[in-house]
């Protein structure tokens, strides 16, 4: 027995020794290793800061076409005023004080107030600010003073100022002579006039019949219902739907616009209260105090700037490390969320919505506030102004003449207060709206009422919500008569769950954004892009603006109006739970990305949020086909915005890691990168890519913030 423990104990011995033997051999070859790998990243590191200046300048020279975009656009908006002069269309140009001006003063001593013809002419207004909104966010800042600016945004105001006025007009015209319209069973005027911008529904309570106190305008899909006390008064309904949103901050209805400051907060509070919007729906544009300018749109022109001084910088190292600086600092706006907001009570706030929703506005009231927060939740589907008016004098038949009182006060409206009904709650106006059938609303939205006193929405003073998504109506219940508008998280598509980039032919690509709710397809060429579908729950949808062409400015905010909103804002992190992304790497990644994209497919990456804040990670492999880059063989690239490395690791990688594929380098530029594995045949169609299509992949990439969001 003895010698065989003693043969037991001695074997376990020799496995403990063994095992030890090896793990010092493993550990001593690990350490061998990584001795090995720091010698070879310091081998990398030398020979990158030897050839980082000559790869700087080369990469300078392509990145010309930067500027060559920038002069095109240029020449392009000075040859489209030369077009417009010498065409004498009637039509003037908003960026001219004279011309508008003209315009302005001319339609205003119109007496002519036909609907249709405001309508018309609205069309026109409407381009023209369209025009300006466009010209303000596609201009680089250095490219226009202040002093431009601020006329632009001054002229925006009146014309949305004029054009709701002149529907004001038009609705007081017909008002006058409202016996003329009556209906044959209830005796009271019923009209609806409608085009692709507005519908008017009017209706006047000429009988004044409690049995008639409600409405339904079939062509527009809306109903009402008066409370008791206002059916036995001389009051007209109005309903006046408009697709766009002149009534939110200008910041809101554009995001990339700057935001107004100075004196016109007093300005709007000594204004009466207009019917609808009037002076205290449009003016409060200039002086409401929101946060500033959203970073997604308005850093285009900005990273442009960056853009530039990168190709101007010579060869000279301090002229490359001052450029570094430069565009460190452009790209800063990418991530500075304002502060402002929070000071206002708010809903929408997913942080503090649980906890407390409603604050007390300033003064108290019966019922708690609820102000909407506009970083968050945005107008989608356009505007309802819902106004109850004081029903002019009619006309009268005396014998062989028609007389009628003539007022000289304009549009009114009638000052009702909502009294007690027969179960003595208080009374309410029952109304329900039929929604744009070219807007999505993912959730169920939020309704809102506009608020001129405080310059917001607000979700207070509005009950018995009823959502109907298959029919797109909405009914709900209100105190008074309010501007209305229902709201969308402007967050809800964030973050994406995957993006791909790739060239489909000769300065043409396909960008495509797989969203929370939504797959969505652009298409690039050129200047241009297209939307080529928007995928929801397997089906098409948006077919309203899919397959037309149009600039990425256009494009995006064709897709804001239609509720697809892939762009973040700058406050967007305050929302949506994404690892943050140092600003000089994104914006320079963006650029690169852009110049590559003629022969390199781009791709979403797991990697790129454990990356870490001053790097981002994304696939990329040469395609010169005009098929899907499925399939493609993906390399795995990190970037800070000053270096870049082929990283080792695969998407199937079980952890991160940030060791170097065998046999690369490091380089400063993605364009040097991409020449160790690349062929001739690309690298070719990288130096003929037109700089327009570079420019419209830039601006797409910048606008939805790919590698920062998903």
């Amino acid at each position: 027995m003895a010698p065989k423990k003693k043969s037991k104990k001695g074997k376990a011995a020799r496995l403990r020794a063994e095992a030890l033997l090896r793990a010092q051999q493993e550990e001593e070859a690990r350490l061998e290793r990584e001795r090995l790998y720091r010698e070879l990243v310091e081998r990398l590191e030398a020979k990158y800061e030897v050839e980082k200046e000559s790869e700087l300048a080369q990469y300078n020279s392509l990145a010309q076409k930067f500027l060559s975009a920038k002069q095109w656009k240029m020449d392009y908006r000075e040859q489209a005023k030369w077009e417009h002069y010498l065409s004498c269309d009637g039509a003037p140009d908003p960026t001219v004080p004279q011309e508008i001006n003209t315009f302005m003063s001319l339609w205003r001593d119109e007496q002519d107030q036909d609907v249709q013809l405001v309508m018309e002419k609205g069309e026109v207004v409407l381009h023209l600010i369209e025009k300006l909104q466009f010209l303000l966010l596609e201009t680089a800042p250095e490219d226009i003073t202040d002093e431009k600016q601020e006329q632009y945004l001054q002229v925006i105001l009146q014309l949305q100022d004029l054009l709701h006025q002149k529907y004001n007009d038009a609705t007081q015209s017909l008002l006058k002579v409202a016996s003329m319209y009556e209906d044959s069973e209830s005796g009271n005027m019923h009209t609806v006039l409608k085009d692709i911008n507005v519908t008017f529904c009017l209706w006047a309570n000429l009988k004044m019949k409690v049995r008639y106190r409600q409405d339904t305008c079939s062509e527009a899909g809306h109903a009402f219902e008066l409370p008791m006390s206002l059916a036995l008064s001389s009051v007209a309904v109005r309903v006046l739907y408009t697709r766009y949103d002149h009534v939110s901050p200008l910041w809101v209805q554009c995001q990339g616009l700057p935001r107004q400051e100075g004196p016109a907060t007093l300005e709007t509070a000594e204004q009466p209260q207009d019917t609808g919007q009037g002076s205290g729906e449009e003016e409060e544009e200039e002086g409401t105090e929101e946060p500033s300018v959203p970073a997604a749109e308005k850093t285009v022109p900005n990273q442009r700037k960056s853009s530039a001084s990168l190709k101007e910088t010579s060869n000279n190292k301090d002229d490359i490390k001052e450029t570094q600086e430069e565009t460190e600092k452009n790209s800063e706006n990418l991530e500075e969320p304002s502060q402002e907001g929070a000071q206002l009570p708010q809903v929408g706030n997913k942080e503090s919505e649980e906890e407390a929703p409603l604050q007390e506005e300033p003064g108290g009231g019966e019922e708690a506030p609820r102000v909407v927060d506009l970083e968050q939740l945005v107008p989608v589907g356009g505007v309802f102004h819902i106004s109850v008016l004081r029903l002019p004098p009619q006309a009268q038949d005396v014998g062989d003449w028609i007389m009628v009182e003539l007022l000289d006060v304009g549009l009114e409206e009638y000052p009702y207060s909502p009294g007690k009904a027969e179960d003595g709650t208080q009374e309410a106006v029952q109304i329900t709206l039929r929604l744009p059938d070219n807007v999505i609303y993912f959730e169920v939205p939020v309704l809102a009422r506009w608020d001129p006193a405080g310059q917001w929405w607000r979700t207070d003073g509005i009950s018995k919500i009823t959502y109907e998504a298959e029919e797109k109506r909405i009914t709900f219940s209100m105190g008074g008569f309010s501007t209305v508008a229902l709201l969308q998280d402007a967050h809800l598509n964030l973050p994406y769950q995957a993006w791909e980039l790739h060239p489909t032919g000769v300065d043409e690509g396909l960008f495509t954004v797989t969203a929370a709710f939504a797959t969505i397809q652009i298409q690039i060429k050129d200047n241009q892009c297209m939307l080529s579908s928007v995928v929801v729950e397997e089906k098409e949808v948006l077919s309203h603006i899919t397959g037309k062409w149009m600039s990425p400015v256009a494009l995006r905010a064709a897709l804001k109006r239609a509720g697809v909103n892939i762009f973040p804002a700058e406050h967007s992190p305050k929302y949506v739970p994404v690892p943050r992304k140092g600003p000089l790497a994104e914006v320079r990644a963006y650029e690169q990305m852009a110049l590559l994209a003629a022969a390199f497919a781009f791709a979403h990456s797991k990697w790129n949020g454990e990356a870490g804040p001053e790097q981002v990670v994304f696939k990329v492999s040469e395609h010169l086909t005009a098929g899907s880059a499925k399939g493609s063989h993906w390399s795995l690239l990190m970037f800070d915005g000053e270096k870049v490395q082929h990283l080792k690791l695969t998407e199937t990688s079980e952890a991160f890691s940030e060791e170097v594929q065998e046999e690369s380098e490091f380089h400063s530029t993605l364009y040097h990168m991409v020449k160790e594995f690349a062929s001739n045949e690309a690298m070719e169609k990288v130096e003929r890519a037109g700089c327009m299509f570079i420019d419209s992949v830039y601006q797409l990439l910048l606008a939805t913030r790919v590698l920062a969001y998903s």
